[in-house]
């Protein structure tokens, strides 16, 4: 038997991953023939049709679907053996694509900061940030994502992590809102508001909720939006309180200076929750990975930065 083709696993890869000959083939750099001739071979060495058409669109068989996980790590891991070990890489001519699922909040607190530094050292680097729509190592194993961050929770024993930042929750009101005109945010006060909640699995209540609830107080939840911005975004055009944490909002020990151009009025909770520990995660694939370990610590050095630990999320 002739030995495969092992050049067409990196066409299958990006074939799979896009769902389009076209696509494909601009990533790849080649023309749309060239990329319709190589799924031609590929049909004939797996012995199935791949990818199909539905009316405008194309679909990928069940076999394809099937295999393109193991196809993805298939093409990573042969790119890691054959990547040189030990040799510190160029940065200014590097290429490569990392994928960091985050929620919005970190996103927009970090994600500016977190560009600009990469691309000072690594001009040609790209940064996608993939929304984290449930707590998984799947995307860590499979290598669809390079690094995770968030709240580690049942994550895999074999999963690397770092502790990134110390978190806690703030309530945040519009600009002229009666809880920053008149005295102390007491619990009663907190309460006697509608409240928005940011949930991706449109979860109401939380610690906040258990912790009111220990006093005989219980918030009334008006509204639930998937993400941060959302519910800050609500709570600057109306009378509801939005929870949101202090990073997002770049807050450090106090609340926001009284200042003009200022829309929210933060201020610290009226009860006591747990901090938020934010890490980020890896699998130990990647752990020695030169390029790798600097992506971890240029993303360590601009959370440190906006959050030191001990200082910026004192309460």
């Amino acid at each position: 038997m002739s030995e495969p083709d092992l050049n067409l696993l990196i066409a299958l890869d990006t074939l799979l991953a896009d769902g389009s000959v076209a696509g494909a083939a601009r990533r790849l750099g080649l023309s749309a023939s060239a990329m319709s001739r190589t799924l031609t071979r590929l049909r004939a060495a797996t012995g199935d049709p791949l990818l199909v058409r539905a009316g405008r669109n194309m679909v990928l068989t069940p076999y394809a679907e099937a295999i393109r996980e193991r196809t993805h790590t298939a093409v990573h891991d042969a790119r890691a053996v054959l990547r040189p070990s030990g040799t510190e890489p160029d940065f200014p001519t590097l290429r490569r694509s990392f994928t960091i699922r985050a929620n919005d909040g970190f996103v927009e607190a970090f994600g500016a900061s977190l560009i600009a530094a990469a691309t000072e050292v690594a001009p040609h680097v790209r940064l996608r940030f993939a929304p984290k729509l449930e707590k998984t190592a799947t995307h860590l194993r499979d290598g669809s994502a390079d690094l995770e961050i968030g709240v580690a929770s049942e994550m895999g024993p074999e999963v690397r992590l770092q502790l990134l930042f110390r978190d806690r929750f703030v309530g945040v009101v519009r600009k002229g809102h009666p809880l920053e005109r008149d005295g102390a945010v007491t619990a009663e006060r907190y309460v006697a508001f509608g409240h928005v909640v940011a949930s991706r699995r449109e979860r109401a209540s939380g610690p906040v909720d258990e912790a009111l609830a220990a006093s005989g107080l219980e918030r009334t939840i008006v509204a639930v939006v998937p993400g941060f911005p959302a519910a800050l975004a609500i709570a600057r055009a109306s009378d509801l309180i939005a929870l949101v944490p202090a990073s997002f909002l770049g807050l450090h020990a106090t609340p926001q200076a009284d200042d003009a151009c200022v829309t929210t009025f933060a201020f610290e909770l009226p009860v006591a929750t747990a901090q938020i520990s934010v890490s980020q995660m890896w699998h130990p694939r990647l752990e020695v990975d030169p390029v790798h370990r600097w992506l971890r610590q240029l993303v360590l050095s601009v959370c440190r930065r906006q959050m030191p630990l001990g200082t910026s999320v004192a309460s």
